[in-house]
This record gives C-alpha cells, structure tokens and sequence, in this order.
C-alpha cells in the first residue's frame, strides 16, 4: 500500500461539513444533550453522592471528588461516538448524504474530515458543560481545570475517528451493538474513572495503559486536582499519535467504501 494512497487529501471545504451538521444538529440538540450529558450526570450523583457514602476517602478524595474527572472524559467519548456511529451511519448509508457532499467540490476525505470534526466540536461543548456543573458542586478545586475542555478536544477527536473507522465495516445499524458492548462499556469501566486500577493484575493494567480513555481520565484528574507532573506529556503524546492513527485509517477506510 502506497503512503499516498493513505494521506487524505483536505483542503478548508472540509468546514463545510462542519458546518451543514451544525445546522441540522441545532434542529434538535435538546435531545442530543439528554443523551450526551444527562447519562454522565446520573453516574456522578449515583455513585459519587450515592455510593461515595460509603467510601470516604479514595487516594485522598472523597469518592465524588474521584470520579467526576473521569466523567468528563466518558461523556466526551459518548459524544463523539454516538455521533460517528449512528449518525455518520445514516448519511453515509440511509440519507446518501455523503453521496450529495461529493458531488460538489467537496471531496471524500474533508467529508470525513468534517465529520470527525463536527463530532469532535461535541464533545468538546459536553466537558464545558460537565466542568461547569462539577464547578457548581465545589468539584473543581484547582484553576488548572480551565485545560480540560482542551484535553477533551482531544479525546473527542480520538473517539470521533475510532468510531467512524468501526461504521466503515458496518452494515447494519445492528453491528453497534457490539461496538457499544465489546469497545465502549469496557472502556468506560477500566478507564480508572471508577476505581484505582493499581489493585488490577499487572497484565490488565498493562493491557489498559494502551486505551485512549485511560490516558483521557489521568490528564483530567491531574487538571481537575491541580496535580501537574511531567507523566501528563506522556498521557498527552499517547492520545496525539494514536488520534492520527486513527484518523488516517479512518479516511482511507470510508473512501474505499465510498469511492470503491
């Protein structure tokens, strides 16, 4: 396989894209954000107000204080995903909207360019929202959390390209189930947002250091407590090269399947 072949070829009509599921998402957001913010918020005050009555200190926090990071960056990644998965599914497939987008000037890969962005701009507006109410509940103790919505562009790009790259093998809308099931919920729950991981077999905890969200979780707790060391570069780099894995697979994946 030629590297030509995989780098996309993008120019600004990528915005766009951008722009035409902005519009159509302002139609109905009120519904998006049910789905996208108040599931998040469910976990926090169900487990951290709720079970947190029990754990009264976890790593020198309380339990509410300990998960509310790492639901930031869960709600970014359900974000993005749904918005890749399902709704990237429908226009590719039922709407044929992708179809009409390159019959203009626009091209496959700012097509997909602008999906991921689009998915991206998401999330990123989920953790501002998160943040805020966590900032409301006395959850933000340390002015460093002003980064994370940054962390969670990030995440959201990641999320936004792993999920349009798994509906590029999608034939059905039933093969998100297994996405959801196998990929997302483990994800969510070996992420460190519930519970340390140090108490895991050295083998899981190694198996989970190489999962985006994981890297996600470490960097918003840092911010959120105000803990900065030089292991954030770390968990930064990791989630950066394996964004633009991603993304590059993801582009060739939906242009072979668009184009082919």
């Amino acid at each position: 396989m030629k590297a030509a072949a995989i780098l996309p070829k993008i120019s600004y009509r990528f915005q766009w894209v951008w722009y035409r599921n902005l519009v159509v998402w302002s139609k109905f957001y009120k519904s998006s954000l049910v789905a996208n913010i108040v599931e998040p918020l469910i976990y926090l005050f169900g487990f951290g107000y709720g079970l947190g009555q029990f754990i009264t200190n976890l790593n020198g926090m309380s339990y509410v204080q300990f998960i509310a990071p790492g639901l930031v960056s869960i709600s970014a990644m359900n974000s993005a995903t749904f918005e890749c998965t399902y709704g990237a599914y429908a226009r590719m497939t039922v709407q044929k909207t992708f179809d009409a987008m390159i019959s203009t000037p626009v091209n496959i890969d700012e097509v997909v360019t602008g999906e991921i962005l689009f998915a991206t701009t998401k999330a990123f507006g989920a953790s501002i929202i998160m943040i805020s109410i966590m900032a409301l509940f006395g959850l933000v103790p340390s002015w460093t959390a002003v980064l994370v919505p940054l962390v969670m562009l990030l995440t959201g790009f990641v999320f936004a390209s792993a999920a349009i790259l798994y509906t590029s093998f999608s034939h059905s809308w039933d093969f998100f189930s297994y996405y959801f099931t196998l990929v997302i919920a483990p994800l969510s729950l070996l992420s460190g947002a519930f519970f340390p991981l140090e108490r895991l077999p050295g083998w899981v905890t190694q198996l989970i250091w190489f999962t985006p969200l994981f890297h996600s979780v470490e960097l918003s707790r840092g911010l959120v407590m105000g803990e900065m060391h030089w292991k954030m570069l770390e968990h930064a780099l990791w989630l950066i090269l394996f964004a633009c894995g991603v993304f590059l697979f993801a582009v060739y994946r939906i242009r072979n399947r668009v184009i082919v």
